[in-house]
């Protein structure tokens, strides 16, 4: 399979601190039914209230800086759908955020407990294997990367091994470090807890009840580095269109069609910050989520997950809007947040005033 490109640790902290297509979804067919599109209907930006005009000038940006997709929701409603939104590509570490959501369903039908320990779980790793103390870490301390298991990690980029603390430098639930380590066990957790593989779950579970239409299970892959652990990372391949339907569930706080399909408590406390990635700006991490303060100068309060920091799912409750931008990894690129962010903030800022 392609080579991981994980984030770096502060590639979205970064991207969001920068301050501030053709296909507008305009033509000339009808507007469709959400039931023809799986709850997504496709208006021209006027119609929910948006600049046609200046959202051109955004994608014009994003033709430029080579971007591959972008579209963005107001509400279910498709004002901008730009370049290949129905291509599939590597979701990166984006596929934290659809492992939260899994995570939500089953704590919610009480399958999984995330109190327990890795000790109970009987979880270790390949020599040197876990010590008593880095045992004692909980399943909620790996959704929310504080589980001081500095153990080396499939998945992890160059830069992350140096930034790695040391072994046993910091117990379990006290210090925040973005750790390939924790989101790979807590995969590995819940397909052990609930008896269903990752993506078989997803595609259950989220994928055909919120109408996908393009994700499969062989989208999943599982990506082991044994000479550095035994847990594998589990990359996704998805299309912006169908990650854009996963943020919309986000939006609506888990439900779909009148039905649940994530809890909405689970929802608040995965979408609230549990550490504060840098005191500076305030961006927080929550369970496999980073919080979007709502004092930042480009765009906030929200939540998003960035995808070795070019592909962004990003998602502000209080507008209403999700947005997705893509990139074409499986080929070199050049694309930073300092390149696109400012563009995403565009989008936001395109609304025609009151």
């Amino acid at each position: 399979m392609a080579a991981i490109h994980p984030p770096t640790r502060r590639s979205l902290l970064i991207a969001l601190l920068v301050s501030t297509a053709a296909v507008l979804a305009c033509s000339d067919d009808p507007v469709s039914s959400d039931s023809e599109n799986n709850g997504l209907e496709y208006v021209t930006p006027e119609d929910v209230g948006f600049s046609s005009t200046a959202l051109q000038e955004a994608i014009d940006g994003f033709d430029q800086i080579g971007s591959a997709a972008v579209i963005a929701l107001y509400e279910n409603k498709v004002f901008l759908s730009w370049g290949d939104v129905d291509r599939k590509f590597w979701c990166h570490s984006i596929r934290k955020a659809f492992l939260s959501g899994l995570y939500g369903i089953y704590v919610g039908r009480e399958v999984i407990d995330t109190s327990k320990t890795l000790e109970e779980l009987n979880v270790d790793d390949i020599p040197p294997s876990l010590t008593l103390e880095e045992k004692q870490a909980r399943v909620a301390d790996l959704l929310k990367s504080r589980s001081g298991v500095y153990h080396p990690a499939a998945g992890e980029t160059p830069e992350m091994e140096a930034e790695r603390p040391e072994r046993g430098s910091h117990p379990p639930g006290t210090f925040f470090y973005y750790n390939n380590w924790d989101f790979n066990v807590a995969g590995v957790i819940f397909e052990q807890e609930t008896g269903v593989g990752i993506f078989e779950a997803f595609k259950q579970e989220i994928a055909d009840p919120i109408g996908m239409e393009d994700f499969l299970v062989s989208d999943g892959q599982y990506h082991y580095e044994p000479e550095k652990s035994m847990h594998p990372a589990y990359p996704f391949r998805m299309t912006a269109t169908d990650m854009a339907r996963y943020g919309l569930l986000y939006l609506r706080n888990g439900s779909w069609n009148g039905r649940q399909i994530i809890p909405a408590d689970w929802i608040a406390v995965s979408t609230t910050a549990h550490s504060i990635e840098d005191p500076e700006s305030g961006i927080g991490y929550g369970m496999m989520w980073y919080v979007i303060p709502e004092d930042l100068p480009l765009f906030g309060p929200g939540f998003a997950h960035s995808g070795v920091g070019v592909h962004l799912l990003l998602v502000l409750p209080e507008d209403n809007l999700v947005i997705v931008h893509r990139v074409n990894t499986d080929e070199p690129w050049t694309i930073t947040g300092e390149d696109y962010l400012p563009l995403i903030g565009a989008i936001v800022d395109a609304r025609i005033p009151d």
